[in-house]
């Protein structure tokens, strides 16, 4: 069995009991910063990963469906000797450290859109049609991916996290949804249009593809920066086209891809035919084994491994390879660290939870 074929049968409930560990399925597994530490602790340098720690590649691809092309170009507006505030591609101006960079959170300053006006020159940068959003040869492009034996993924998108709250911030966003309605349904469905065309383009040629994952990061701590109500009003619809295109294409595992806890909003996605949720971060209050226990074999679950376990050591580390055990002989799950792997974890200890995992 290929590890495509693996791949198609966990997420169908066909294969339980089998410890398929993804690499990048939906989000890296190690920090930049994570990866420089282990390199001082025994982590080769340049390793491969997959080959390394024995993880499965996953890819994804889909036209660049978060991307502005051409973007904004980036300029750095001031620094100091420890941080720089800068305008980056997305047009957001930000307050880094330069140090560790990816393991420290931005300061948020500025967005690109506060009104009509601004969306509508932001539009401009979201062409279906230009041409670096697709393979140059889709003929030759589709006979290498057919012949590969990684799972490959549609990224088909996002309404909330990857695309309007990157524009326009969070607290801006969620404010909009209230002061200006008509501005969020303009771009929600312009957005709905545009990922459509994007993903049409490989579906429509023959790509065949074994999952598909919305970017979307709608929540935080305790649920989801929208209630029920206002996502069934305002997101909800504008999956049903894709989920439809999607699955009329062969594409049975759709996932969403958010930190935070998105319990409330499993049962909305259930709904317009998303099957699949990851990370299923633990400190937000997500329970891997309770959603089984709540919606049986209707879905598909990747990530949940605490990862401040990872730091804690290994009678927590033992913790959590017996609750992934539990999960993978329920099936249709794929263990992973509840998102990317942080700089506190020691090379040993994540060692420890691989080793763990396959002893089983």
């Amino acid at each position: 069995m290929t590890n495509r074929e693996r791949f198609r049968a966990i997420a169908r409930g066909e294969l339980r009991g089998d410890m398929f560990l993804p690499l990048n399925l939906n989000y890296a597994w190690f920090m930049d910063e994570t990866l420089q530490r282990w390199r001082g602790e025994g982590l080769p340098p340049d390793a491969d990963l997959a080959t390394v720690f024995g993880l499965q590649p996953v890819a994804m691809t889909g036209g660049a469906p978060y991307s502005l092309l051409p973007p904004f170009p980036e300029e750095t507006l001031t620094e100091d000797e420890e941080t720089r505030t800068f305008r980056d591609g997305f047009g957001v101006v930000q307050r880094v450290f330069k140090r560790e960079t990816r393991s420290k959170m931005p300061q948020w300053l500025d967005y690109p859109i506060k009104s009509r006006e601004d969306w509508l020159r932001l539009r401009e940068r979201l062409d279906p049609e230009t041409p670096g959003r697709y393979p140059a040869d889709p003929a030759a492009a589709r006979r290498s991916w057919e012949a590969r034996d990684v799972p490959m993924g549609l990224a088909p998108g996002s309404f909330f996290g990857h695309t309007l709250q990157r524009w326009v911030g969070t607290e801006g966003l969620c404010l909009m949804f209230y002061d200006n309605p008509a501005l969020v349904e303009e771009m929600l469905e312009y957005l709905e249009w545009f990922f459509l065309e994007l993903a049409m383009r490989y579906l429509a040629q023959g790509f065949t593809f074994d999952y598909a994952s919305f970017g979307e990061d709608i929540a935080y701590k305790g649920r989801a920066f929208l209630s029920p109500e206002m996502f069934r009003r305002f997101l909800q619809p504008r999956y049903v086209r894709l989920c439809e295109a999607m699955r009329s294409h062969g594409i049975e595992t759709i996932f969403v891809d958010s930190d935070g806890d998105i319990s409330e909003l499993i049962p909305l996605w259930l709904e317009v035919g998303i099957n699949g949720f990851s990370p299923l971060e633990v400190a937000a209050g997500v329970d891997a084994e309770a959603l089984r226990r709540e919606y049986g074999e209707r879905v598909v679950l990747a990530g949940n491994i605490d990862k401040r376990a990872l730091i804690a050591g290994r009678d927590a580390i033992d913790a959590e390879v017996a609750k992934v055990r539990r999960l993978v002989g329920a099936g249709r799950y794929f263990p992973a660290v509840d998102h990317s792997v942080p700089q506190d974890v020691p090379y040993d200890h994540f060692r420890y939870l691989l080793d763990r995992l396959r002893s089983a």
